[in-house]
């Protein structure tokens, strides 16, 4: 395994190992079937008990009770922006959305071209979306109040969820779900991409509360319906097999080798706090995320120059350090350690970063 670099892309992200190494182990033959896990019948026994001890692991790692459904869905979070005010938002009834970013506008875009009314209650805008809204006068009245959780762009993330008083809370976790412990109480439903923090792409987690199917129309096409996926377990055509046993597999290493979200959370933690560190304590990086906002999944951060920072990546690359250039809409640098980045890569990560402020500050 020499040949394997410090992967610090934005998502598709890193894996753990032992899950790669699990999926190369088992590959050919899966369960002593003589099939690959990619040539299983879903239908079958088999699959079915990877599928079902899968939603059980989520259930166990976010203590969620049994008014909560699991869900394995298609489409990524971009279809959950559309599907769910499609499912959750009445006739004549208007949703909140915090826009702290660009997947959080795409959210708000996707409500308001189905003709349905989205209310932005707060921004971060007016400053590059550079931090989290404070203080936030929602909407009594709002059908929801949607959020996104870490904003992997602009390197933000809420530290804490904020009050609705009652309001059903709806939000994107797409990079950092499974990364920290948190009373799921408060939320209607939760999405997440899964190829950021959870698996490859293909699947996406959907977690809805019961009291939140009772709104969805009976009008709306079929595949397009929470209820459908709830009624049939995930399976009412053929889902993305691999995907959800990889996440399986992830599921399992964060419960059976990291030990729940308490200690991966602490995990987190340590890496963000060398890496913003690192940045703090040198006159030669900037972070771009204002303090109190910072995420611990993706750390923002820019150079004395654009010059400097081409070449900043150049070398990281060379030095097996991969994914650093920042979003394409934004410029700069990005690392993102999700739950999958060893604190041994972050460790490998500030010795270069050190030496190249040394070299060329």
């Amino acid at each position: 395994m020499s040949s394997r670099v410090h992967n610090f892309n934005a998502g598709p992200a890193s894996h753990p190992l032992p899950v790669l190494e699990g999926i190369q182990a088992e590959f050919l033959d899966f369960k002593g079937s003589g099939m690959s896990v990619v040539e299983v019948s879903h239908r079958s026994k088999t699959f079915e008990e990877v599928i079902e001890d899968a939603a059980a692991r989520v259930r166990r790692l976010l203590q969620l009770d049994d008014t909560f459904h699991v869900l394995f869905l298609q489409g990524g979070a971009s279809l959950q922006f559309a599907m769910v005010p499609m499912n959750l938002l009445p006739e004549g009834r208007s949703a909140d959305y915090v826009n702290t970013g660009t997947w959080a506008t795409k959210a708000i875009k996707e409500c308001t071209i189905q003709g349905k009314m989205a209310n932005v209650v707060a921004s971060s805008e007016d400053k590059g979306f550079s931090y989290i809204p404070k203080e936030i006068s929602f909407s009594p009245e709002a059908a929801y109040a949607h959020i996104t959780s870490n904003n992997t762009i602009k390197g933000t993330q809420w530290t804490s969820f904020p009050d609705t008083g009652g309001v059903p809370l709806i939000c994107d976790m797409s990079s950092d779900i499974m990364s920290r412990a948190f009373d799921a109480a408060p939320f209607g439903l939760i999405y997440a991409g899964a190829q950021k923090n959870l698996g490859p792409a293909g699947v996406t987690l959907v977690i809805v509360r019961q009291d939140m199917l009772e709104r969805v129309p009976k009008d709306l096409p079929t595949m397009l319906k929470y209820s459908t996926y709830v009624a049939h377990s995930s399976m009412f055509n053929t889902p993305p097999c691999f995907a959800v046993y990889t996440i399986h597999l992830v599921l399992k290493w964060l419960e059976e080798t990291i030990g729940g979200l308490d200690k991966m959370e602490e995990i987190n933690r340590e890496k963000a706090d060398l890496l913003y560190r690192t940045i703090d304590t040198s006159e030669f990086y900037r972070g771009t995320a204002e303090t109190e906002s910072r995420s611990v999944m993706n750390v923002t951060f820019r150079l004395p120059t654009e010059d400097l920072e081409k070449q900043f990546v150049q070398e990281a690359a060379q030095h097996g350090l991969i994914g650093l250039k920042g979003h394409r809409s934004v410029g700069g640098c990005r690392a993102s350690i999700y739950n999958a980045t060893s604190l041994e890569a972050v460790k490998a990560l500030v010795g270069f970063m050190e030496e190249f402020a040394r070299k060329n500050g």
